[in-house]
């Protein structure tokens, strides 16, 4: 809060320059508005979080659009107290909208809970199907920054162990 991402312009302009991958920490606990400027002003690969987009309906829109990633810690956003309960999460919802979500961990020693941990509170949490489970997994390598070839072996063994699990 109070540190919005069009203070941090230049210095990630610099980083796109020099050859960086983007990705900000945006729409957490700050305000939708947040997201905007890191898609406008940082031109971002992918957003850290972004729960509060689903308060604006043209940043949903917009982040459905180009297709950018939010990798969603559903346990650090109940310790900030971003959501007070699990049940109230907003990520089915953003998946229901086309947003490319992901599940996270975000400094697991801090906010208790691996990714692991992350899956199985907000699936019992949000009563997540097994196809919402797969689109998050499958979306975690879609949004990864492995070569094409690493993320269609990722996705090979995924399906894989889909079909000879599920």
């Amino acid at each position: 809060m109070g540190h919005p991402p069009s203070k941090f312009a230049r210095v990630f302009q610099k980083a796109k320059a020099d050859g960086y991958l983007i990705v900000a920490h945006a729409g957490e606990e700050g305000p939708p508005e947040y997201v905007t400027e890191a898609l406008d002003l940082l031109d971002v690969n992918r957003i850290d979080h972004g729960n509060r987009s689903m308060e604006d309906m043209d940043v949903v829109n917009k982040l459905v659009e180009r297709k950018i990633a939010l990798t969603v810690c559903p346990l650090s956003n109940l310790k900030l107290k971003v959501v007070t309960d699990l049940k109230k999460h907003p990520l089915k919802r953003m998946l229901d909208k086309g947003l490319f979500v992901t599940i996270n961990s975000d400094d697991p020693a801090y906010f208790s809970g691996y990714v692991n941990e992350n899956y199985i509170e907000i699936q019992k949490a949000l009563d997540l199907s097994k196809e919402d489970i797969i689109q998050l997994a499958g979306n975690s390598f879609n949004a990864s920054f492995l070569k094409m070839k690493e993320k269609r072996k990722m996705l090979e063994m995924l399906s894989e162990y889909i079909n000879g699990y599920i």
